[in-house]
């Protein structure tokens, strides 16, 4: 059975920091890219982040140099360093994996951050 279960999120001030992790099974993870999104009410689900299976990292506009993806492969789990965060961040985020690009595709429940002061 395939699950990707996210956790990490929280409610934090602006400036704050959180780590997201998203712990994958059921699939040969170091075979799938690995990709954050997220969902704000009222929004289309964006693109945070993203980690290829050579480990090459790309990010949106909005969060780069704030956030760092990162995986394990020996723990099959990947994650989101988000520092500096923004009211704006506010979201659900959701861990995405695919294989062949996108030939098959997982995805978590998700978890919410709150970014308030």
């Amino acid at each position: 059975q395939v699950q990707l279960v996210e956790s990490g999120g929280d409610m934090v001030k602006p400036g704050g920091s959180l780590r997201l992790s998203c712990a994958a099974s059921g699939f040969t993870f170091r075979d799938y890219a690995m990709y954050w999104y997220r969902q704000a009410p009222g929004k289309k689900r964006e693109l945070v982040a993203s980690i290829t299976v050579g480990y090459f990292p790309d990010y949106s506009d909005s969060v780069k140099g704030r956030f760092t993806i990162s995986r394990d492969n020996a723990k099959s789990a990947v994650y989101l360093q988000m520092n500096s965060l923004k009211s704006e961040d506010t979201a659900a985020y959701y861990c995405n994996a695919k294989y062949l690009g996108g030939l098959v595709n997982y995805w978590g429940q998700g978890t919410q951050v709150t970014v308030s002061s």
